[in-house]
């Protein structure tokens, strides 16, 4: 999947926002750039389907032999699908973290926080002053 069409956010979620059925649905995961920075990944924990989520707030968590982080609802909504295969496949978010590596899709209730996501330019900028 090309990254030119996806949305990013500071704390490192990528978001690919879709129509579904008349609503916005968000399909959120975690960009390449942050798995690489974490390396080697031991535990993924999802958000639960039906969870409320709120823009910035942690929705999840990703644990690697190096450290624990968590996972930032970049939109306000509703979980409506967890990507159940991914915590017993933690290298797929190595193999593509664009594709076969998202965390979650939510059906978006208020896209006002669309507006702090960056293109993909602003995003590889931002990392590349994180050094």
């Amino acid at each position: 999947m090309s990254t030119d069409n996806l949305l990013f956010a500071k704390t490192h979620e990528w978001v690919k926002v879709e129509e579904s059925d008349g609503a916005k649905v968000a399909t959120v995961g975690i960009s390449a750039h942050a798995i690489e920075a974490l390396n080697d990944l031991v535990y993924l924990e999802l958000p639960e389907v039906g969870k409320e989520v709120t823009a910035g707030e942690s929705f999840g968590e990703i644990e690697s032999v190096k450290a624990v982080s968590d996972i930032y609802a970049p939109v306000t909504g509703e979980v409506i699908e967890a990507n159940s295969a991914l915590p017993d496949n933690l290298d797929s978010l190595h193999e593509d973290a664009y594709i076969n590596g998202w965390i979650a899709k939510i059906k978006i209730t208020d896209d006002s926080a669309l507006a702090d996501l960056m293109d993909k330019a602003g995003y590889e900028k931002m990392c590349a002053e994180e050094g």
